[in-house]
């Protein structure tokens, strides 16, 4: 069964068809960049864009990066503030003219994680977070999804968590993967003082790289993997959502 999912991000937005009995693309994506601002109308016109390279007809599964609830998205950290409480189910279902399911980018990315990565049949708390423009984060207890918990936004030495360690910081500072992966730890320590997870999967891009930074990460208890599915957790996950799994 092929159900098409997209993942719009702070700085793209990609998206392909997703064959859900592999847990796999069923193509290659296909990836735009994210409009600057980026308008509900402009993102929606580029979500338009990636489906119809495809030629798609049918359901949709589309990521946002912030809370979704009921297919409306309620904060927009790292998008135009325009998004904020916009019926994204219905602006997008109008622009495609196709049945769209909208949900937090990191909560896709976790449950294809939960479901066909590195999340397979793990029970306790686990903690999936993607590094990009911002951190992502979805919490998982036995397999059952907190939603919408935005982990990415707590406060760590007196700024947004974020703003210090996520990728893009990394990449505006000029930061050396040692340096950066010490930001990392003090996060992941913070995270594992307030929730105490069994694991960590760390995804987004920055997943591929993973073992120039994970192994300088020390006095994290927690085990720490990276992300099976990479950079392409958030449209599985999403493809996944839109057909109810």
């Amino acid at each position: 069964m092929q159900i098409f999912g997209v993942d719009i991000g702070g700085s793209g937005i990609k998206g392909a068809p997703v064959d859900l009995d592999r847990g796999d693309l069923a193509q290659e994506r296909h990836k735009v960049l994210t409009p600057q601002p980026a308008t509900p109308k402009d993102v929606a016109d580029s979500v338009a864009e990636v489906v119809g390279h495809f030629d798609w007809s049918g359901p949709i599964g589309v990521t946002f990066p912030g809370v979704v609830t009921g297919g409306v998205t309620r904060t927009a950290a790292n998008v135009d503030k325009g998004w904020i409480d916009q019926d994204a189910r219905r602006l997008l279902g109008e622009r495609l003219g196709l049945p769209v399911t909208v949900l937090n980018d990191a909560d896709a990315a976790g449950i294809a994680e939960m479901r066909f990565g590195a999340g397979r049949d793990r029970k306790g708390t686990v903690i999936v977070l993607t590094l990009g423009t911002g951190i992502g984060s979805a919490v998982f207890i036995d397999g059952q999804l907190v939603p919408n918990t935005e982990l990415g936004h707590l406060e760590l030495g007196g700024h947004e968590a974020e703003k210090h360690a996520s990728t893009k910081a990394k990449e505006d500072e000029d930061l050396s993967w040692h340096h950066w992966a010490h930001r990392v730890q003090k996060y992941l320590a913070h995270l594992e003082m307030l929730f105490s997870p069994e694991l960590f999967i760390i995804g987004g891009g920055v997943s591929r790289k993973a073992d120039k930074f994970l192994p300088l990460i020390e006095h994290v208890r927690a085990e720490m993997v990276p992300a099976e599915l990479q950079n392409n957790a958030g449209i599985v996950g999403a493809a996944m959502a839109a057909a109810g799994r």
